[in-house]
């Protein structure tokens, strides 16, 4: 397929899809096509399947993948409207009742410790969907006291005396602190870019996946493109964040970029190879099959890297 079939092949999937087509692929935003995330498509799924008890699935974080926390990361990354007042009243209910004793957002119960990596995620769908910074402010607080020595984050920092961050929650940390900043938001926010800049390093000394030790591949997974991706790391998704965050390129991304450049099939397309196992609301593509989300995601990170062919 041709550049252009491609593109038209995008334009024909799910009004999300459309509408980040036009804005990151040929630079046209279309605000009226957004507004119809809500109505049509997974958009309007994903709305649909809210619960009396005004959650997704039983509560906050259970189950997996359609409680609030994961519906709401998927309709951030659908890019739905974020005055959405039906996911701010799940958001009031989150942050009013889900607050741990450490201020960060515990899903096991507000005694008990936070997760670094579900907080990361946290602070990114919460500041996309603009939550008061007052109630932001305890996130951010315990997400700072988590930096590890070696400038990343880890899960396990808090719960099981962990001593190298992990690629997993560094990049759900950093998708949240590039949301925090994008939105506005002031508080401790310097401190926030210092991070930023560490926790980038930290993810670009491993060349995307590799021991910095011994050059091994960390984990084959690694190099698969899931989607929705949840809180699992991968290349194409560590690449769109840097691409969304403008980050310059480093030749230490060169062989991330290539594989996924290599993973076109014969028609310029990129496959969803597989889900990552639990309940779901249901699925967007079907595994595979080429994927639109892939395919987007993998063009958008080319273009801003200057490799689209």
């Amino acid at each position: 397929m041709t550049n252009k079939e491609i593109i038209s092949w995008l334009l024909e999937g799910d009004i999300s899809i459309q509408y980040q087509t036009y804005r990151d692929l040929l630079g046209i935003d279309k605000p009226q096509l957004r507004k119809k995330i809500e109505t049509e498509g997974w958009g309007a799924k994903f709305l649909s399947c809210r619960l009396q008890n005004r959650h997704w699935g039983r509560s906050f974080y259970l189950p997996k993948w359609i409680s609030s926390h994961y519906t709401l990361l998927d309709l951030k990354n659908l890019n739905i409207s974020p005055e959405n007042k039906v996911i701010k009243e799940t958001l009031q209910l989150i942050f009013e009742n889900e607050k741990g004793s450490d201020g960060g957002m515990c899903p096991t119960g507000i005694s008990k410790k936070s997760d670094v990596c579900v907080n990361g995620m946290v602070l990114n769908y919460a500041s996309y969907f603009h939550v008061k910074e007052e109630y932001l402010g305890s996130v951010v607080d315990f997400l700072l006291s988590q930096k590890m020595d070696d400038g990343g984050f880890n899960c396990r920092s808090n719960r099981a005396n962990a001593v190298h961050s992990s690629l997993h929650t560094t990049l759900s940390v950093l998708e949240g602190i590039f949301e925090y900043e994008k939105n506005g938001y002031s508080y401790r926010i310097k401190e926030l870019q210092k991070v930023n800049v560490e926790a980038r390093e930290f993810i670009l000394l491993h060349k995307l996946f590799r021991s910095d030790k011994t050059g091994n591949i960390i984990k084959s997974d690694f190099l698969k493109f899931f989607y929705p991706p949840r809180w699992y790391y991968d290349i194409l998704k560590a690449m769109d964040y840097f691409q969304s965050a403008k980050v310059t390129h480093d030749n230490r991304m060169d062989e991330a970029i290539n594989i996924i450049k290599d993973k076109r099939n014969k028609e310029g397309l990129w496959i969803l190879p597989a889900h990552h196992p639990g309940h779901k609301h249901f699925d967007m593509e079907k595994v595979g099959q080429p994927s639109r989300w892939n395919t987007l995601r993998a063009l958008r990170v080319l273009k801003f890297y200057k490799v689209y062919e």
